[in-house]
């Protein structure tokens, strides 16, 4: 379903744009034509291997290299003395005290932190020499967790610090949100770690011997990857040449580069060779990891079941160093802490901490499923107090159409939306009181697979605004050559630009080529992240076509002798309306450009202001073994909106992917450490990914609510699925026990944690979801930048 909205940034009639089309670029990648960084090794390539800490937290009292680099084939065996004081890549700025260095000297505080690199002419001799590396260490005590981090008795990641938060802030308004509440729903949820696992792990090729310095890389953000590169080499910007051939999924894992790139980057201009690394499955299990937060909420509300204040304390894990991944609990998670519903007061303090554990990062929606999931369980467990339905009180709520654009209490400022229509919509798609009767009806029978349903509503924020890169050149043969900032990795950009281009232009699909990620064709570009390809590159392209059609209408008008408003639009250039035979080719109209010593190419960079907002609501359908806690997913409905959408395909494929990994995280994945810091599943026998035959078919739908703030109204769809998803399912689970008096689980929903339940609950002994926050976020400096609660919306 697609319901086509009336507004300024509709398709004309006839257009290609809001029609299914194939992706263009598929026949390459399905037919193994890929170029993919690990296929791209010459004859003089060399092999690097990285010599990783067994120890979770240890002091390093020697290196020894000498055998290493007398082995076969060995060209340099590099430690941390010869970095010493080169900081690691890193995507987000950080407390430079906590900065992870690019090889470890003195500490390790984390299993896998690289200690060394050996380079060798072939991978088997860099393997080989790798384990001839001799390291002392002398182990520390350990604080695998959030909770042992913020101990009392705590062993400290960085001594000088005095602390294992990294950074933190408190509310700046120390009233009670919710004093006067006639209830109150007090819930401590973990929000597990999760391997971000794309199918290609981290790989790099730097090559010196080019001109300029050249590295291909698998990454998301080509242009940041060779600022951060250019400043490791101390090399200018224009001295750097980065490439992302193909890359085989991010999922926010491939933000820019991770601190091993640059260390291969590093050595390739230590060796004055080309070297090659990329991570074996296990390396990429402990290289890229998401999520990991705990919430400590509280929600007051009035006697009939509307939201009177959020009281919340977040911590994020953000492992051995203060990087991107824990700060996303002061980040996204709070712009995000109030969703789609009318908070009128909210107190919200966030920490990140630090742990002897791998540095975390973003994973697909990055801080913003974490607030999603939290508040979707939130809600049910209020209805539930209150004696309401999951749906009535969401109703009750929701903000409404009439009340956009509408400021947050964070500060978000949503640009549209009707939350209403999407719940009404999915609940009917479901037919949620035929499921209803079916779940009482084996419950009456006491049935050993009892039926779980579970709702949420949703809003993220995509896109972010700023400025972004688009290009359109058109050559002499009627082909056309499309560039764009944005980096794909699977979202469809080939097809989607090119689709723009055709549109506006005319020019076949088949004669248009879309080319990407590469710093020495395009100049400028932030990347793919966030949700912001479609909003800001497609937008960028589409700036691009309108000047371009602009210039081939003049020219048009020039060979034609005719006046530019006489002309239409054709296949293949233009034509005088009414006069047969009259018509320009666009190879007609880019030789004369050349003529006039002007080449019809367009290349530009946007400036869009405001994010977008996308929503949406899911339904799960689960049932649960009551003998054996196991979880079948029986159905799953999404309704979701994007803005304006321009490839419905495309679309579908992004919701089913965003809401598979959802649907993931709540039953099936999580990341385990034990208590020394020792990673329990870094294998994908000990980690659990989902299969073809544990998912189920999706029934995906969507609606459309275009933006005013990007000339297409679009919004993203790469992430809201996943956001959507995940308390979906989590509800479901719980649902289908509460009936036994099961209040709350925390993910993931494997057999062990749900037949667990169902024992202490036939036993009495379910423990109480509420623990008592830690002292520490009393202990931040005051959050300024929060909405005042005078300028707060009133209930």
């Amino acid at each position: 379903m697609s319901d086509t909205l009336d507004t300024p940034a509709g398709f004309r009639p006839g257009s290609i744009l809001g029609t299914a089309v194939r992706r263009v670029e598929d026949p390459e990648l399905i037919t193994g034509r890929g170029t993919y960084v690990a296929n791209l090794a010459t004859p003089d390539t060399t092999h690097a291997v990285l010599v990783r800490s067994p120890f979770a937290h240890a002091l390093i009292t020697g290196i020894d290299t000498t055998e290493a680099q007398q082995a076969p084939g060995v060209v340099a065996v590099l430690t941390g003395a010869d970095v010493e004081g080169i900081a690691a890549p890193s995507f987000a700025s950080a407390n430079p005290s906590l900065t992870r260095p690019l090889l470890s000297a003195d500490r390790v505080r984390f299993v896998g932190e690289p200690v060394a690199v050996v380079v060798a002419e072939t991978r088997a001799q860099a393997v080989d020499a790798a384990e001839l590396v001799d390291v002392d260490y002398d182990p520390l005590p350990v604080a695998a967790d959030l909770t042992s981090a913020l101990a009392d008795d705590a062993p400290l990641q960085f001594p000088d610090h005095g602390t294992n938060v990294a950074r933190g802030q408190r509310d700046g308004d120390d009233s009670d949100p919710l004093a006067g509440a006639t209830h109150v729903v007090r819930l401590t949820m973990t929000n597990q770690r999760i391997a971000t696992n794309p199918i290609e792990g981290h790989a790099v090729l730097a090559d010196p011997t080019a001109e300029p310095f050249t590295i291909q890389l698998s990454t998301q953000h080509p242009h940041g990857a060779r600022d951060m590169s250019a400043r490791l080499l101390g090399l200018e910007k224009d001295q750097v040449r980065l490439v992302a051939p193909h890359v085989g999924g991010g999922f926010g894992g491939k933000a820019a580069m991770a601190a091993e790139h640059g260390i291969i980057v590093l050595a390739a201009q230590r060796t004055g060779r080309p070297v090659l690394w990329w991570e074996t499955r296990s390396e990429a299990l402990l290289s890229m990891h998401g999520r990991d937060q705990v919430h400590w909420a509280e929600l007051g509300l009035d006697a009939d079941g509307r939201i009177f204040g959020l009281r919340l304390r977040v911590a994020g894990n953000t492992g051995a160093y203060a990087g991107f991944g824990g700060g996303l609990a002061l980040g996204p998670t709070y712009l995000m802490a109030t969703g789609p519903y009318r908070i009128p007061q909210l107190r919200y303090d966030g920490i990140a901490v630090l742990t002897n554990t791998v540095p975390n990062g973003a994973f697909r929606g990055a801080g913003r499923p974490e607030a999603a999931a939290l508040l979707e369980r939130l809600l049910d467990l209020a209805a539930t107090q209150i004696g309401i339905a999951p749906e009535e009180i969401r109703r009750r709520n929701l903000l409404t159409p009439e009340e956009f654009p509408y400021r947050t209490p964070t500060g978000a400022d949503y640009d549209n939306g009707d939350y209403q229509r999407a719940l009404d919509e999915v609940i009917r798609l479901a037919d949620l009181e035929a499921l209803r009767a079916e779940q009482r009806r084996r419950r009456d029978a006491g049935e050993v697979r009892q039926l779980g349903l579970g709702l949420s509503t949703y809003v993220e924020v995509t896109g972010f605004g700023g400025t972004e890169f688009g290009a359109v050149h058109v050559h002499d043969d009627g082909s056309a050559t499309v560039r764009a900032g944005t980096s794909a990795h699977g979202q469809g950009h080939a097809t989607s630009f090119s689709m723009i281009v055709a549109d506006r232009l005319g020019i076949p699909l088949d004669k248009i080529t879309y080319e990407q990620s590469d710093t020495a064709t395009v100049r400028s570009g932030g990347g793919t992240g966030g949700s912001r390809s479609l909003q800001m590159g497609g937008s960028a392209v589409k700036a691009a076509a309108d000047e371009a059609y602009d210039r081939g209408l003049a020219l048009a008008a020039e060979l034609l002798e005719a006046n530019a408003d006489d002309l239409t639009l054709g296949d293949d250039g233009f034509a005088v309306s009414g006069v047969p035979g009259a018509h320009v080719s666009w190879a007609d109209l880019a030789a004369r450009a050349l003529e006039h010593g002007e080449p019809l190419e367009v290349d530009l960079d946007i400036q869009l202001e405001g994010a977008t907002f996308p929503f949406g609501a899911h339904l799960s359908v689960v049932e649960v073994d009551t003998e054996t806690g196991f979880v079948t997913p029986v159905r799953h409905v999404a309704v979701d909106d994007a803005g304006r959408i321009l490839n419905p395909m495309i679309v579908a494929g992004q919701q089913h992917g965003g809401a598979i990994q959802g649907l993931s995280q709540a039953l099936w994945e999580g990341f385990v450490y034990d208590d020394q810091g020792n990673p329990l599943t870094s294998t994908l026998g000990d980690y659990t990914m989902p299969t073809a035959a544990d998912v189920i078919q999706l029934e995906a739908t969507t609606i459309e609510t275009p933006t005013p703030r990007n000339p297409l109204g679009a919004k993203g769809i790469g992430e809201s699925a996943t956001v959507g998803a995940t308390p979906a399912v989590h509800n479901a689970v719980v649902d289908a026990l509460s009936h036994l008096g099961v209040r709350h689980l925390d993910m993931p929903l494997t057999p062990h944690t749900v037949w667990t339940a169902i024992q202490q609950a036939r036993v009495g002994t379910l423990p109480d979801p509420w623990r008592e926050p830690p002292a520490v976020f009393a202990d931040q400096p005051p959050r300024q930048s929060r909405v005042p609660r005078d300028e707060a919306p009133e209930i």
